[in-house]
């Protein structure tokens, strides 16, 4: 268990989380619920990753700063489906061998195609094929290489409100300031949900207890 006073969405500590963890009953009021997704889901993504890409959305010179938002997007993107799934993350070497239990996962492809392939709205841009290609192409190049691959490329917007362009096959696009608005609609959709899905609940309570234990 991590300390008591370290902070774990702004200035909200584990000792915080604790304590609004013993007001949620799941399928129960939903105002701690709300208290919960606005004190501590958004806030831990507003400071460590919204706030961070407008800063870098704003510099003015576009001279290749959408590789840094596109990739903490990306970090994004599996943190989000692993809360949705109220899964922690484990690599493989911890596991020895073993299968990782009912919620761990070991995948971040999985992770991040499955959440791309069905959370709202991005499922209605990505197939589980293209999701996989963004994985490999995008997330993936732009991690380990600093680079996008396979014909992936990134624009700031397009006029219209597609996150990506894929009419081109060697010369896909990803528009960066369309998919950080699909991101605000899903935490707009997700905060709507989650006050009264108990399955949501559940996996919340569970992903905020990871994150209080390493």
């Amino acid at each position: 268990m991590m300390a008591a006073e370290t902070k774990i969405a702004g200035k909200k500590t584990v000792a915080d989380w604790q304590k609004l963890k013993a007001t949620l009953v799941v399928g129960g009021d939903s105002g701690p619920w709300e208290s919960a997704f606005e004190d501590f889901f958004h806030e831990r993504l507003r400071t460590r990753y919204l706030a961070p890409i407008e800063v870098l959305r704003h510099i003015p010179d576009k001279n290749g700063e959408g590789f840094s938002i596109v990739a903490i997007q990306c970090s994004l993107i599996e943190f989000l489906g692993s809360t949705l799934q109220g899964k922690c993350y484990r690599h493989s070497s911890e596991l020895k061998g073993e299968k990782p239990g009912e919620h761990e996962y070991c995948d971040s492809k999985d992770m991040f195609v499955a959440f791309l392939a069905s959370a709202v709205p991005f499922k209605s841009t990505f197939s589980r094929r293209l999701a996989r290609e963004f994985y490999t192409g995008v997330r993936c190049g732009l991690l380990h290489e600093a680079r996008t691959k396979n014909g992936w490329t990134i624009t700031v917007r397009s006029g219209l409100s597609s996150i990506v362009d894929v009419s081109n096959p060697k010369n896909k696009i990803v528009h960066r300031d369309n998919l950080q608005i699909a991101f605000h609609e899903f935490l707009a959709w997700y905060g709507d949900e989650l006050p009264a899905d108990r399955m949501l609940q559940e996996a919340f309570i569970r992903k905020f207890d990871s994150l209080c234990e390493h």
